[in-house]
């Protein structure tokens, strides 16, 4: 969801037309529906404004993807060259200790051999190149741990 489609609900759960929003915020009906449209944003005074009128927190009011459009946009940015300079164990080990910790506690040539079986069978079985087997079995791996997370099993 957008922050204009956010501000947009959070003004219709109100009951608020853009009319009513913009003379409590002595501002312009098009300043509301530009907001609305992503055309522009608010500065952050208004936004606490806007969140204090429809009565609910500033975080729930800009509740958007901003930090996956950013995300997004530094994949697109980053080239393969520096991708391969990043020491990722590293980088996410900061919020995720456990990367930069496993490796005295866990059979790593076990593990590394069965995954090595699934990269091979994935390359013959759709002919699939060794990254993209790598990014396949990556996101099988993913799905797998995020429905075990909602199922609890």
């Amino acid at each position: 969801m957008s922050l204009g489609s956010s501000l947009f609900q959070a003004r219709k759960k109100s009951g608020l037309s853009q009319e009513n929003v913009a003379g409590k915020l002595g501002i312009s009906r098009q300043t509301i529906s530009k907001w609305e449209t992503d055309e522009t944003v608010p500065d952050i005074r208004q936004s606490k404004k806007m969140a204090v009128l429809y009565n609910i927190s500033l975080d729930e009011l800009i509740d958007f993807d901003f930090e996956f459009k950013e995300i997004q946009e530094v994949i697109e940015k980053i080239s393969e060259e520096a991708t391969e300079a990043i020491d990722w164990t590293s980088a996410w080990g900061e919020k995720y200790p456990i990367l930069v910790n496993y490796q005295k506690d866990v059979d790593i040539s076990n593990y590394a051999y069965r995954i090595n079986g699934m990269l091979d069978e994935l390359k013959l079985e759709y002919q699939f190149d060794e990254q993209d087997a790598m990014l396949v079995l990556k996101d099988i791996l993913f799905n797998v741990w995020k429905k075990r997370k909602t199922t609890g099993s």
